[in-house]
């Protein structure tokens, strides 16, 4: 594990709940606290916002197993300051667990609103036969062999940009925005900045990194949004600590655009090849 991965790390100040109590259903609430290190254009980075919802499940004495699968809803662009998040386990069964996920923020009329609703799987894997069909790219560059862009660090114009080391490979944000055509795909390694090692935590925030694919397909920085995102989990918590704090590589693509909404997916990989998430999101978008 690198020398220089950090203990004290905006995604657990970002993540941190504090439990506020449970009901006859077994669903427990959570204070919560937007962070001003992810806040984006409108609202905070859509994955912080998936990862807190993930930090309930996983940190609810009820759980059981591993995280299978997660969906969330964005209803609203969350405001800066408090919320309150509850994750409560619809139903379980031998094997898996099923999650009712909600975040709320009381508004200037006092009232409470859903600003986010999701849904999660557990389960307790048991080994048997794996293998995956989709393979990590080859040949690719070393993350060191790669600049950084000039938008992700000290010089974010937003500042969830600075949480994460990126370095494209193929597929960067376009140089000229200038409306020409482009296939929608983007290659990158990637990880949290400071580096931090790898849990499920931190890989549901990294889902959602990859920007908006319609940037990529034609060069005009349209106003959007996400509805909704759904991710998949491919390995255990082991397989996680393994990455420890290193880079991931992320493949996305673009696939239908279709009046005012695209979708898009994504492959994420440890360096030696092993796929650990696999995402699927729809995307608003204006014109």
């Amino acid at each position: 594990m690198s020398s220089d991965v950090s203990f004290d790390h905006p995604l657990d100040e970002a993540t941190a709940l504090r439990p506020l109590g449970d009901d006859a259903r077994g669903a427990r609430r959570y204070a919560g606290q937007t962070h001003p290190g992810y806040d984006n254009m409108l609202g905070p980075y859509g994955g912080i916002t998936a990862a807190q919802a993930m930090a309930a499940v996983m940190n609810h004495p009820q759980r059981r197993g591993e995280p299978i699968a997660f969906t969330g809803n964005y209803a609203a662009a969350l405001a800066k300051g408090p919320f309150e998040v509850e994750a409560e386990p619809a139903r379980t069964s031998r094997t898996t667990q099923h999650w009712l996920i909600r975040i709320t923020q009381t508004g200037a009329d006092g009232a409470a609103a859903v600003v986010f609703t999701g849904t999660a799987m557990t389960a307790r894997r048991r080994p048997t036969w794996s293998g995956d069909d989709a393979p990590m790219p080859t040949g690719l560059p070393a993350p060191d062999d790669i600049a950084r862009p000039t938008w992700s660090g000290a010089g974010a114009p937003v500042p969830w940009l600075a949480r994460y080391d990126a370095r494209f490979i193929a597929g960067p944000l376009p140089d000229v925005w200038n409306g020409q055509e482009n296939d929608s795909r983007t290659l990158l390694w990637m990880r949290d900045n400071p580096p931090r090692p790898l849990d499920f935590i931190s890989l549901t925030a990294l889902s959602d990194l990859f920007f908006p694919r319609i940037w990529r397909r034609r060069a005009i920085m349209t106003p959007i949004g996400t509805v909704t995102i759904t991710i998949y989990y491919h390995a255990g918590a082991a397989d996680l600590a393994a990455a420890g704090a290193d880079y991931l590589l992320g493949q996305a693509n673009g696939q239908a655009f279709f009046n005012g909404f695209f979708d898009q997916s994504a492959r994420l990989w440890r360096r030696d090849g092993r796929l650990l998430a696999t995402t699927h999101q729809m995307v608003y978008y204006k014109e």
